[in-house]
């Protein structure tokens, strides 16, 4: 094997040396295209300030302005090719691939030795040193154990003999592991990447994809694909891998900006954001639910999912807690539905449309115009030809008032350079010249009242709903109405709310996503879906969850999620991939945290062992003592240290008294970033983070009784190395249920520390 590792590296040389080359010549080419760029900006900006007071001047000058904005894009994007080559370059240099596959096909004399890494690189006779990961070829690399192996190509299903699989691992141009195996991917690589700490940012895991994983991955046949994976089975990494995949198997009809991705919050926005451009893509845009209901009532506070949580924390069973789990459900959608699609006219909230406090279209006339609309057709198609009705009276009020005093004092007003500007291209002619200014005067004057019209001001979205909470349920309209009072809108109310105003107005969807994805979609509501599915019809679905990470909603099986998603959303082709092996955690923390969960062998863990899980109970007198004393001792080895509480006001009250003896983070719902140090974080916060060890706060009957299982297991997946729980008070009854050989019980009540 040594001689063979020499070989090996001898390769790695040989290619680092023309990766080397080819770096050289696109950085000086891309220096020299941000040369360019500079040269035509420059120019733009002169060309852009002179030959601005003749009529003709300016007529040549716009010209060659939009010339100088055409070139500076052309280089832009041109630049911006060139530094996507020198960062995938840069990267191929020290790590140039991670494996290398042996194959004999079929209709071929001879074998064929492949290298497989995170981009392809050719040299300059054309001949593939390095195949893409993502090429179909490459999944042998996945999916193939020695012998008889298939693969599909863009022509049709592929066979081959795979006769070798070696991996490598490469660092810095050297081969630092390099071993054949008969495995997707060796025990002994993942073990050794599993085995490191944790990062800021998380990593592409494209040298360590799992078969299982690579299903994911490699699918274009469903349109919606639901992954039920257990904590820490790498779903959202395989569903980050997804989107490289797909823009690099759909290149031609598909960019990142026809993608979108809903995260839990923007930390784990940021968490994941290295992925990406490390596979040599652009991030697709990323949003929080929250986010994405904000964008659409400007003007309102829109609770989030952490609020949500606390206020059901709180007080799970309150009357607006029970409210909102009806307005949340499939049911309470359709409902709404067939109320706005029923709407006799004489209900529909209309409001004026005003100017300067005059109304310039009364709410009688606009109902008028709707009145007049074919009765039989939807709802938003007549509203559509309301808002069309409405365009052409303002325009014939235009003319209207085209001669009014009014327009003559405003004509009378303007400077000789706004004359000019407001007239480029006209003949000299005074009337022709007098009869434009005042077209545009007045339509300037009454382009509010146009936006009105395009952002449907003209008819109380608001008090409509209001009314139909009403007609079913008056304490429900009361504390809507109270929140919209406050300018405030609870997350329950976003999806109902949003479909009653689409259906009546036709408006609302996004035709142009091809690919959603959302992650955590355990936590979103029946109702919440099926909006997004209304928002964005044309759209694919890739769905990761895990029923048991359920905060806000009640856990199901994953069988009967498919199937509920299948119906309401009207799928035709769903698929379910589940993940049950952990590969986050140590297996004695796997071991420990799959008991809490109502069939534990759900999850297998990984074969990386560890520290068993230490519970620490104490009583109000001793607990800040062993608490420091543990994060001290768990400081020695690990930098990753998370103390996860059940709420952000827990996790507040926490820092104060700690803060005498220690200098920890708190992190709330808008941080971006996981700051270093020892950091305190409520649960729904660290959904989708990891840590190298993990606190978790006041695992007491009271805070954790039974119904807060879900809570408990989030907590603690999230440990990578180490977990600690610790009680204070009445220890919870769910670990007393645990096997006792699965952890290290330490009860300090009633003692002192030593």
């Amino acid at each position: 094997m040594k001689n063979e590792k020499r070989i090996e590296q001898q390769r790695v040389n040989q290619v680092v040396a023309k990766i080397k080359n080819k770096l050289t010549t696109k950085t000086a080419e891309l220096q020299q295209a941000r040369t360019e760029r500079s040269a035509v900006e420059k120019n733009y900006g002169q060309n852009a300030k002179i030959n601005t007071f003749e009529i003709d001047d300016q007529m040549e000058t716009n010209a060659e302005v939009q010339q100088q904005k055409q070139l500076v894009a052309k280089n832009i994007q041109s630049e911006d090719i060139l530094d996507q080559q020198v960062k995938t370059l840069n990267s191929l240099s020290s790590s140039p691939y991670f494996g290398r596959i042996d194959i004999h096909e079929d209709d071929e004399p001879e074998a064929e030795t492949l290298y497989i890494g995170n981009a392809s690189f050719a040299d300059k006779k054309n001949n593939f040193l390095i195949y893409d990961w993502r090429a179909p070829v490459s999944s042998i690399y996945y999916n193939g154990t020695l012998g008889q192996v298939a693969y599909q190509t863009p022509g049709g299903k592929q066979t081959a003999q795979l006769m070798k699989k070696r991996q490598f691992r490469i660092k810095q141009g050297q081969i630092r592991q390099m071993f054949d195996t008969n495995e997707t991917v060796g025990d002994q690589l993942l073990q050794e990447m599993l085995s490191e700490h944790s990062t800021e940012y998380m990593q592409n895991i494209v040298a360590t994809i799992q078969q299982e994983q690579n299903t994911i991955i490699r699918d274009t046949k469903h349109d919606l694909l639901l992954v039920q994976g257990v904590a820490g089975s790498g779903k959202t990494s395989a569903a980050l891998q997804r989107i490289a995949f797909l823009l690099y198997h759909s290149r031609e009809n598909l960019t990142a900006e026809q993608m979108v991705l809903f995260s839990p919050n923007r930390l784990f926005s940021n968490y994941i954001s290295e992925v990406l451009p490390s596979l040599g893509e652009n991030n697709l845009r990323q949003v929080t639910l929250a986010e994405f209901f904000s964008k659409r009532f400007e003007g309102l506070k829109i609770e989030n999912l952490f609020n949500s949580f606390e206020q059901q924390v709180a007080d799970s069973n309150s009357i607006l807690t029970q409210i909102n789990q009806i307005k949340q459900s499939a049911e309470f959608i359709r409902v709404v539905r067939d109320y706005a699609k029923k709407l006799p006219t004489e209900s529909l909230q209309f409001v004026p449309l005003s100017l300067a406090g005059r109304t310039i279209i009364t709410q009688r006339k606009i109902r008028s115009l709707y009145q007049a609309t074919p009765a039989a057709w939807p709802a938003n198609l007549r509203y559509s030809e309301t808002k069309k009705k409405l365009r052409l009276l303002l325009r014939n009020k235009i003319q209207a008032n085209l001669n009014k005093d009014w327009v003559t004092d405003k004509l009378q007003d303007l400077s000789d350079e706004q004359i000019r500007s407001m007239t480029v291209g006209l003949d000299n002619d005074p009337v022709v010249i007098e009869q434009a200014l005042r077209q545009r005067l007045v339509t300037e004057s009454y382009q509010p009242l146009f936006q009105a019209i395009y952002n449907d001001y003209f008819i109380d979205i608001y008090k409509q709903y209001s009314l139909f909470l009403t007609e079913n349920d008056e304490t429900a309209a009361d504390l809507f109405n109270q929140q919209l009072e406050f300018h405030r809108l609870t997350l329950a109310d976003c999806a109902p709310l949003l479909i009653l105003r689409d259906t009546l107005t036709g408006s609302g969807q996004n035709h142009q996503i091809k690919q959603l994805f959302i992650d955590e979609m355990q936590d979103y509501t029946p109702a919440q879906l099926l909006y997004l599915k209304h928002a964005f019809p044309n759209a694919h679905f890739t769905l990761l969850g895990d029923s048991e990470q359920a905060l806000y909603t009640t856990a199901q099986s994953a069988k009967k999620t498919l199937f509920d998603l299948k119906t309401a959303l009207h799928f035709k082709h769903a698929q379910l991939v589940e993940l049950n092996k952990s590969y986050r955690s140590s297996q004695e923390i796997t071991l420990f945290v799959r008991q809490m969960l109502p069939v534990d062998e759900s999850i297998q863990p990984f074969s990386r062992h560890g520290t068993r899980p230490e519970w620490l109970i104490c009583d109000q007198t001793n607990w800040k003592e062993r608490l420091l004393q543990q994060i001290s001792n768990l400081h020695t080895e690990f930098t990753s240290i998370a103390i996860i509480t059940q709420t952000s006001k827990t996790a507040m009250k926490l820092q104060a008294y700690l803060r005498p003896q220690l200098k920890t983070t708190v992190l709330q719902s808008n941080n971006y970033k996981l700051p270093s140090g020892i950091i305190i974080l409520p649960v729904y916060l660290a959904k989708g983070l990891e840590f190298d060890a993990v606190i978790v706060y006041d695992v007491s009957e009271l805070e954790y009784p039974n119904k807060h299982r879900s809570i408990l297991y989030t907590a603690c997946s999230r440990a990578m190395h180490r977990l600690t729980l610790l009680s204070i008070g009445t220890p919870a009854e769910l670990i007393e249920q645990i096997d006792p050989t699965t952890f290290e019980k330490k009860d300090f009540t009633n003692q002192l520390l030593k």
